[in-house]
């Protein structure tokens, strides 16, 4: 079974968590339910720390928070979304040029075509002697 895209109830991770804590093998419940032995570990440390709260959260940022990696020392939150802002306008620019880039293909391959149509038929008419 793939762990992946799975979601565990609070009630879930707690009692999973509270095993460990009671001193169960990590290795045995992660053959057992198939979780990642990290993902274990995490509840544990979360449960530890804060107890069922810390396991009663939603998983991920809140909507418009960036990411760590994307918070630059000093930098205020007006400077965090004009940075965010000129990064979408360039991602909206680069998709702008492939559309045109393909519009351009799509046009050359349809005019190519309407010709390769029209001279092979004009061929085969002179094969046919008309």
């Amino acid at each position: 079974m793939s762990g992946k895209n799975r979601s565990f109830t609070p009630e879930f991770r707690i009692a999973v968590a509270q095993r460990i804590l009671a001193g169960e093998s990590v290795t045995k419940i992660h053959h057992e339910l198939s979780i990642k032995r990290s993902v274990l570990y995490r509840w544990r440390d979360a449960y530890r720390k804060e107890g069922a709260a810390g396991l009663n959260r939603k998983v991920g940022r809140a909507p418009g928070v960036p990411h760590p990696a994307q918070v630059k020392p000093g930098e205020s939150r007006e400077q965090q979304l004009e940075r965010q802002v000129a990064e979408l306008q360039r991602k909206v620019g680069e998709q702008t040029l492939l559309l045109d880039f393909f519009e351009r293909a799509f046009k050359r391959v349809e005019k190519s075509r309407r010709n390769n149509a029209s001279s092979s038929a004009t061929a085969s008419a002179r094969r046919s002697g008309q």
